[in-house]
């Protein structure tokens, strides 16, 4: 299997090309894309991109302010839901896709299938979320099958916790919300309150907490002292195993688990074992910011890849900014190496602001150095957030979002530079910027060689920073240099986290040659991979004594395959 690179997208933004835009619109002024325009062209452009899963995300029907009781769809209280379009992690139909998504609303689960079923066509997998910590506060399922008890459906509201509820409950108290009423008819009335999502045991949630949310209860009591309640199986563990079970009946290759730390170790090392006991091909990622959790979701847990934010992310970031120095991506490195497989790379998500925006670089390019090495550094799958490659800013001011750096997920928008992407690859025409369209080349290259290099994607690796932290050629430069190799290949790769081209000496100790065994080749010359029209070449005493001249261009980097 090729090295993983996940794509997330956000079907509702990236293929919405109306053009409307007005803060805190309405779908009829704003509009959404949908399923049906992921064509097979458009999946094509990714899937040559390098792209091996599709991870859509909204798609699991959510409160909104739109109204589609029309369909027989509940319509949500606007008091309950944040942002006029509504987050895509408060769930509000686990059985039911986003009827935003539809051309045809009524229709909208045989779109979704028929989207899987062309996404599969290009040799791609398809990714969803699973949002297994907390649902919609009007959470109903019209959609479930015939013999599902919803969930909530049987609690007992008159106590706090019980192992067969669904929900905490708060007794003789009635919920606040944070977002007021303009009329008494619209008033939420919530009675006995529920707990929130961000496990928030109050009546009355402030508008930075998940007000619009409520947690699930697995088995804890939280109320007194945590106190776990594993046997008999809690009734919620067993509804979402279904859940589960029904998305994978819809051909679904794997779940994105939102907030996974927030939910019991001891739900997952059941649940993901059933679920694998009918489809032992699906995916598990772990969305978990606790590094002291990370061996236990993965060991124990049974996720097959975890996000890596609180380490490799925070520290890349750090590094480019000039705030930390380059002995700070091996520490994290250091701290994660036992379940390197398992760690899911990333410069961008949904939830993190966008490289090219104001807070971050400003200049996409200057992700550059650190997209090569967490694309480059090890065998562990890849992240990419729909936009990163063109360098989307998130500098809009949409609505429920604000300018703050982040391509909204909560208000209906046609995102500018989004619209002419899709547009782009939808019917071929240039609308991409020179520079957008180079920078998804330089990221489409970088992608394409982990696949067309086993030595890249598969093989070994020999860190080459710390053997030169006493060069003087090397010192204080910035430069992060590491070897790649097999069998049958060896690469010299140095990324430059600096805004200077930085000319070096990396050196290379004769134990690296050893433990590549490449020892018996005695002259090398390489070509940079990126830019053939750089070549190195060099006797291995060279290497070994006074290092190989680099010359590394600023905020990227090199990758010299050696023969």
């Amino acid at each position: 299997m090729n090295k993983a690179i996940i794509y997330q997208v956000l079907p509702r933004l990236f293929s919405n090309t109306s053009g409307k835009n007005q803060s805190h619109g309405s779908l009829t002024i704003n509009g959404s894309g949908k399923l049906n325009y992921f064509t097979p062209k458009v999946l094509k452009h990714f899937a040559d991109m390098g792209i091996t899963h599709m991870w859509y995300t909204g798609i699991i029907e959510h409160a909104t302010q739109t109204d589609y009781s029309q369909y027989n769809i509940v319509k949500d209280n606007p008091q309950v839901v944040k942002g006029v379009a509504g987050s895509p992690y408060a769930v509000k139909d686990y059985y039911d896709v986003n009827p935003d998504l539809a051309e045809d609303v009524p229709n909208r689960i045989n779109e979704f299938e028929k989207l899987v079923e062309r996404t599969h066509e290009t040799g791609m997998k398809v990714i969803i979320d699973f949002i297994p910590n907390h649902v919609a506060r009007q959470y109903i399922s019209d959609a479930k099958p015939e013999h599902i008890i919803d969930l909530g459906e049987n609690d007992d509201h008159e106590v706090s916790f019980d192992i067969n509820n669904n929900f905490y409950y708060l007794p003789g108290t009635e919920l606040t919300s944070p977002v007021k009423s303009n009329t008494d008819n619209n008033l939420w009335k919530e009675k006995p309150a529920k707990a929130t999502g961000n496990d928030c045991f109050v009546a009355e949630p402030n508008i930075t907490d998940w007000f619009e949310t409520v947690k699930l209860n697995y088995g804890i009591d939280y109320l007194k002292d945590a106190q776990k309640h594993f046997s008999p199986i809690p009734n919620t563990w067993v509804k979402m195993k279904e859940i589960l079970l029904y998305w994978c009946s819809k051909k679904v290759d794997g779940f994105r688990c939102d907030m996974a730390e927030m939910v019991p170790v001891e739900f997952w090392n059941w649940c993901i074992k059933e679920v694998k006991k009918e489809y032992p091909n699906v995916v598990f990622v772990a969305e978990v910011y606790q590094p002291h959790l990370y061996k236990s979701y993965i060991k124990e847990g049974g996720f097959d890849w975890l996000y890596d934010k609180v380490g490799i992310y925070d520290s890349l970031l750090a590094v480019t900014k000039g705030q930390q120095n380059i002995y700070s991506i091996t520490s994290a490195w250091n701290q994660i190496n036992d379940i390197a497989p398992h760690m899911l790379f990333f410069l961008e998500n949904h939830d993190e602001q966008r490289l090219a925006s104001d807070f971050v670089f400003s200049n996409p390019k200057k992700a550059l150095a650190a997209f090569i090495l967490t694309a480059t550094f090890n065998n562990n799958p890849l992240m990419i957030y729909n936009g990163q490659e063109i360098g989307e800013k998130g500098m809009d001011e949409e609505g429920f979002s604000g300018k703050n750096g982040r391509t909204t997920i909560f208000d209906y928008w046609s995102v500018e530079s989004l619209s002419r992407y899709y547009k782009e690859i939808s019917n071929g025409h240039l609308y991409l910027t020179e520079e957008e369209r180079a920078l998804k080349d330089q990221y489409t290259k970088i992608i394409q060689l982990t696949h067309r290099h086993n030595g890249l994607s598969k093989g070994e690796r020999y860190d080459l920073v710390w053997s030169n932290k006493d060069n003087s050629n090397f010192k204080d430069k910035n430069i992060y240099s590491w070897l790649r190799y097999d069998q049958n290949e060896l690469f010299l790769i140095a990324v430059n986290f600096t805004d200077t081209d930085q000319d070096c000496r990396v050196m290379i100790p004769e134990h690296a040659f050893e433990t590549s065994q490449f020892n018996q080749i005695k002259y090398f010359k390489g070509i940079d991979l990126l830019e053939q029209g750089r070549k190195i070449q060099f006797p291995k005493e060279i290497a070994t004594h006074t290092g190989v001249g680099l010359t590394i261009p600023k905020y990227n980097g090199v990758i010299y395959k050696i023969v």
